[in-house]
């Protein structure tokens, strides 16, 4: 077989390194966008954190190829909500490779991508931020108490191998006959002393810790309430003999069954519902997630206006140190920082590109859901992604990373974009009703419900039906499962 040459056409995508980097950044959130941020700091010379102005607000620049930042375009879009912005946006639309680098002549003197997390390192209080108190953990709480017990050394040994075998929400769920088992035999530890030690350690502090299950933790905070306690007799005998039933509701079996009246048993279910059921979980350590809002949104002349949160947003720099000294040698015996200097404009602009694309994406949503701020999850419209992306001219996979992780502060509360996204029901009247509003008032329905006849999926469906919207039972019980409320046997009441 002889070699040929064979001449062939064909189309593939390729992916800059510029688009690539506007892409990454894009789907970030603004935690890791601050991460990444922070690692090109540490990594690239010639970007640099601009330090905040005079007055202590944040700039956004508009950056164009050839041109400085414009300070008052920014301030309005940043800082001025109320104030009617540019809305010529024909620079939003152009990817990661429009943004090529500029000549030395033309190096904007500051490159800033806004304000306000970014900041300069020179304060001495900035490096010692405030930290939370520890909070002691379960063993280490008990362990504390075991100390001042009056218990024997043995004793103390024993209850704390119990208080280490205790698990997360405070029960020992270890059976006593295995533990004993696996103890060495030269400890000399019987079943006996660990039963002891047990209900040592469940009266070392407060009622329900080391209990065996549900029923035995109910019981000990019961029995820890004082003896003229009204009803307190029956709420033990009900933990202790009829758990099942009361958790089924079934009040009619129980009173049957304990001659008690309705009074009587309500008393004793609240009791039983005032208890803990894992008493150890109080002692589990949580961490706060604080949540940045990248826009915000606020209501001006009666019409709701998104903004960009300045506090979101980092100010950078190209050092200008190091770009007049690279300019001045004139040589590309610095090709290093001639790349380096590409990559911070690069990174520069692909963040003014990604808050302009959430800016723009945060607007059609306002502008579509405005029912929603006036009043509340009832108001919400069926939206999806598809109409975001035709209107704003972009994919739309890119409306989908723009409102992953990025979050809205409104007067109701900080949203999640995707939060205003959701399918739709048709109407009787042609129509469509949004799901999250379907789900509010099925809210609604259950709160204002009479607790003694609560309302069934079927009759929920047909109050709907009367409001226009047709929905199924299925339907409804899909929905009330996902707001986590019970069946209507589970929400009956005394």
């Amino acid at each position: 077989m002889k070699p040929t040459l064979q001449l062939r056409i064909s189309q593939q995508l390729t992916l800059t390194p510029q688009l690539q980097q506007a892409i990454r950044l894009l789907q970030l959130s603004t935690q890791d966008m601050h991460q990444e941020v922070a690692r090109m700091l540490e990594e690239n010379p010639m970007l640099e954190a601009a330090e905040e102005s005079a007055a202590g607000e944040s700039v956004i620049g508009t950056f164009s190829p050839d041109a400085a930042p414009s300070a008052s375009h920014s301030s309005a879009t940043a800082n001025e909500p109320e104030q009617a912005r540019n809305d010529d946006r024909g620079n939003e639309d152009r990817g990661a490779d429009d943004f090529g680098p500029d000549t030395f002549g033309n190096e904007p003197a500051d490159w800033n991508t806004g304000g306000g997390t970014m900041r300069s390192t020179d304060d001495e209080d900035d490096n010692f931020p405030e930290q939370a108190a520890e909070q002691a953990s379960l063993r280490a709480h008990l362990h504390s108490q075991l100390t001042t017990s009056s218990l024997d050394s043995r004793d103390r040994h024993v209850v704390g191998m119990l208080i280490d075998a205790l698990d997360e929400n405070g029960y020992l769920a270890q059976d006593l006959e295995e533990l004993t088992g696996l103890l060495p035999a030269e400890l000399e530890i019987t079943l006996d002393d660990l039963e002891t030690a047990l209900v040592q350690l469940q009266h070392l502090d407060q009622p329900g810790l080391a209990a065996r299950n549900l029923r035995e933790c109910l019981a000990l905070q019961l029995k820890a309430l004082p003896e003229d306690t009204p009803q307190r007799d029956l709420a033990i005998r009900l933990v202790n003999q009829h758990l099942d039933l009361v958790a089924a509701h079934d009040f009619t079996k129980i009173k049957r069954l304990l001659r008690c009246s309705d009074e009587e048993l309500r008393a004793a279910q609240h009791l039983i519902t005032g208890m803990n059921p894992k008493p150890g979980a109080e002692f589990g350590r949580s961490i706060a997630d604080y949540v940045v809002p990248d826009v915000v949104v606020e209501k001006y002349k009666n019409k709701w206006r998104a903004r960009l949160n300045a506090e979101a947003m980092p100010k950078l720099r190209v050092n200008q140190i190091y770009a007049n000294i690279l300019q001045q040698r004139g040589d590309k015996s610095s090709s290093q920082l001639t790349t380096q200097l590409q990559e911070a404009k690069w990174l520069i602009k692909n963040l003014q590109q990604r808050f302009d694309t959430i800016l723009r994406v945060a607007e059609a949503i306002v502008e579509r859901q405005a029912n929603f701020f006036e009043h509340g999850e009832i108001g919400m419209r069926p939206l999806v992604l598809r109409e975001i992306a035709d209107e704003l001219e972009l994919h739309e996979s890119t409306v989908s990373r723009s409102t992953t992780q990025k979050f809205m502060l409104t007067p109701r509360g900080i949203y999640e974009f995707k939060h205003f996204f959701g399918s739709g029901l048709t109407t009787e009247s042609g129509g469509t009703c949004s799901s999250t509003a379907i789900r509010e008032l099925i809210k609604q329905l259950v709160s204002a419900e009479d607790g003694h006849k609560p309302l069934t999926d079927s009759r929920m469906s047909e109050i709907l039906a009367q409001q226009g919207i047709v929905v199924a039972r299925r339907t409804i019980a899909k929905y009330r499962d996902a707001l986590r409320i019970l069946p209507v046997n589970l929400r009956k009441s005394l």
